[in-house]
């Protein structure tokens, strides 16, 4: 899958093969720390904002998120005490697949998902009326980090 836009620079041959190393070593490392870390991170910056109604339709259910250029990969779920890091074993509603310049583009405001999602900077699969739930609550709330 290309997730790379045509504003994404391009690394040097050397530097591109280095980053390709490091990425398939990160895809075989473990998903809960980095699951944990993000679940505590959403529990100070998103729960806080999130309204009820989005979090009965996203609770306790797994969503992936996977950052393509950096082989990371975290699995989360919304429980009624915050986000948890979700069972490699639970069944995947919802998956995220973009590189990292878009997600902090997001992140900050700077770009929206239909945007993103049309120039296939994003994909999402699996469950497309929580996809659509996630994207609004996420829009009206507006930028995480600034």
């Amino acid at each position: 899958m290309n997730t790379t836009t045509s504003s994404t620079p391009k690394l040097p041959p050397l530097a591109d093969a280095a980053a390709a190393r490091l990425r398939a070593i990160v895809e075989r490392l473990p998903v809960e720390p980095p699951s944990f870390v993000l679940a505590r991170v959403l529990d100070r910056m998103l729960l806080p904002k999130l309204p009820a109604d989005a979090r009965a339709a996203l609770g306790n259910r797994t969503v992936e998120v996977a950052v393509s250029d950096l082989g990371l990969r975290v699995r989360l779920q919304l429980a009624a005490g915050g986000f948890r890091v979700a069972s490699s074993r639970s069944e995947t509603a919802l998956r995220i697949v973009a590189p990292a310049r878009s997600y902090l583009r997001l992140l900050r405001g700077e770009d929206d998902a239909d945007r993103l999602f049309f120039e296939r900077a994003l994909v999402m699969e699996g469950d497309t009326e929580m996809g659509l739930v996630l994207k609004n609550t996420l829009d009206a709330i507006g930028p995480l980090w600034r």
